[in-house]
């Protein structure tokens, strides 16, 4: 036995160390083909809103839109006969179903029996109290006066109208008594989804954009000409929303496509972290769809307004259910206005406009279907700063103003005749558009 282990151990020795069994061996061809366990980088905090895939805790929340309500003409009469009353029952059967609904109101709301500091304008819209009324009576959850009439009645008209707002606890936002609470947001939570809407316009008549853009030092709307502030406010919101939602007033009067500059701030506020981005002023309906994952609906057409004439009635709501920051859903319900009111639309008429609206996306850089998000990394915490623009405005004739309110059940609109400006602008960023037509209104 003591022979044996001998035997052994000498064999050990020999294969160790004279075999090459200690020595390094070159690598072979089946070790360079090991690929290594990696990790997949995120460029995105998993449990963060910032996160696209993000779905937040609670439910599935409905969120309803229309477009432009004022309380002119047919509307505004209305409203003198019955404030609880003066949007009928329509609005209630095309929001039906949703958990929040909004609409732009296109007009200034004072307690005066006359618009206390008209503006050097065209049209002037202006409303009473009782507009609240009518807007909390026919369902609407809140609306937007991020526009070029929320200022109609000047500073004094502004002040009233917060007011009136507060004491008829009727949430309006996108004007305000400074720039942080023009762009301030909405925010309610629905089965447990976090929601906030912000408003802008990129709409303001060129010889009042210095007097109605809300600074840290003046009242005024949220203006999105230069849309620093309003990506800013996107920012900032998106970091503790599960659904941030973004209504704009912007495009072309009486053009169903949109514009580059709509095109160029949707593109900018998708990658800050909007979701949702819906908008109005063009008074026709403009094209609906994806940009990534995000939705945007470009032009809402107007929803309860004076002008009877096609395609300007062409109305409708969009309908869209998100779960955090997926949008799951969206439907487009149509409507054509008559005496002032969106009627649905029912059978081959509501087929046909249906088909008709969604044609409208092939003039947009909008998708039908969602793909890859488009947000980025940097779009949601970086200072965004737009490249230069330069915007010239041609001068104008003289013009008169016409009043438009809805206090009177005797009440008419005399239209004078009044100049357009014309506005020809050179941009490499969004929101250079100053110049409202008001051809519409």
């Amino acid at each position: 036995m003591a022979t044996g282990t001998v035997v052994f151990l000498v064999l050990v020795v020999y294969f160790v160390f004279i075999g090459g069994g200690g020595g390094k061996k070159p690598p072979t061809a089946q070790s360079h083909s090991t690929t290594p366990t990696t990790q997949k980088v995120l460029p995105f905090p998993e449990h963060s809103p910032l996160n696209p895939d993000w779905k937040g805790d609670g439910k599935a929340v409905t969120l309803a839109f229309g477009g432009d309500v004022h309380f002119a003409g047919d509307v505004g009469s209305r409203l003198t006969a019955d404030p609880v009353t003066a949007l009928g029952d329509t609005i209630n059967q095309l929001f039906d179903g949703s958990d929040l609904s909004m609409v732009n109101l296109e007009t200034a709301v004072t307690d005066n029996a006359v618009c206390p500091e008209p503006a050097s304008k065209p049209y002037i819209f202006d409303a009473p109290a009782t507009a609240f009324t009518a807007l909390k009576s026919a369902s609407v959850s809140l609306a937007t006066q991020a526009n070029d009439h929320g200022v109609d009645c000047g500073n004094e008209g502004l002040s009233q109208d917060l007011t009136l707002a507060s004491q008829a606890k009727f949430p309006i936002i996108g004007l305000g008594k400074n720039a942080s609470a023009a762009f301030a947001p909405y925010r309610i939570t629905i089965d447990g989804q976090r929601i906030a809407i912000i408003s802008a316009t990129q709409i303001i008549a060129a010889n009042l954009v210095s007097t109605w853009t809300a600074t840290n030092s003046q009242s005024g709307v949220a203006s999105a000409i230069d849309p620093s502030q309003l990506i800013a406010e996107v920012q900032k919101v998106r970091k503790r929303a599960d659904t941030v939602i973004v209504y704009m007033h912007w495009g072309t009067e009486t053009d169903t496509c949109a514009n580059t500059d709509q095109e160029t701030l949707a593109t900018e506020l998708v990658k800050a972290g909007a979701d949702i981005i819906v908008g109005s002023n063009a008074h026709v309906l403009q094209g609906a769809g994806y940009l990534g994952d995000a939705y945007i609906d470009y032009g809402l057409g107007n929803f309860a307004f004076y002008d009877d004439t096609a395609p300007e009635t062409d109305s409708g709501a969009l309908l869209v259910t998100v779960e955090g920051r997926q949008v799951l859903t969206t439907s487009f319900r149509p409507a054509t206005d008559l005496a002032g009111l969106p009627q649905p639309l029912a059978g081959a008429p509501e087929e046909e406009a249906i088909q008709g609206w969604g044609e409208l996306r092939s003039c947009t850089n909008l998708a039908e279907t969602p793909s890859a998000s488009q947000t980025t990394e940097a779009g949601e915490t970086e200072h965004f700063t737009p490249p230069p623009t330069t915007t010239t405005t041609a001068a104008t004739s003289t013009t008169t103003t016409t009043s438009v309110t809805g206090t009177s059940s005797n009440d008419t609109t005399t239209t004078t005749t009044a100049a357009k400006k014309t506005t020809t602008t050179t941009t490499a960023a969004a929101a250079t558009t100053t110049a409202p037509t008001d051809n519409a209104g």
